[in-house]
């Protein structure tokens, strides 16, 4: 299984989510630091678009680990909360093109 970490701790706002997705998801220089952008680089996590640093087989998954989650919790709830609505909404995507769904989200 695939693992991307983001560091709880240090997501404050969406500036320092977007520094800490950069980095752990390889996104490409052109992405935008927008929760929009976000969700178009993970829906492109099977294919050839070069989206991210992982390339993910059919049936496997990435799971993304969130460490210190309840920092990220008390400073940024309300991101936390989309990116878990985001993640449900990515997986759906998946599975409507008959795909297992790609994220996993791990709350340590």
């Amino acid at each position: 299984m695939a693992v991307a970490e983001l560091n709880g701790a240090a997501i404050a706002d969406e500036a320092s989510f977007h520094r800490q997705s950069r980095e752990a998801f390889g996104f490409p220089e052109s992405y935008a630091d927008s929760i929009d952008a976000w969700v178009d680089c993970m829906s492109y996590l099977r294919d050839d678009e070069n989206m991210t640093k992982f390339r993910l087989k059919a049936n496997e998954v990435l799971e993304i680990v969130i460490v210190d989650a309840d920092k990220m919790k008390a400073q940024a709830p309300d991101l936390l909360e989309e990116l878990t609505f985001c993640i449900g909404g990515i997986n759906e995507r998946y599975e409507d093109y008959g795909e297992k769904p790609a994220l996993e989200l791990v709350l340590r």
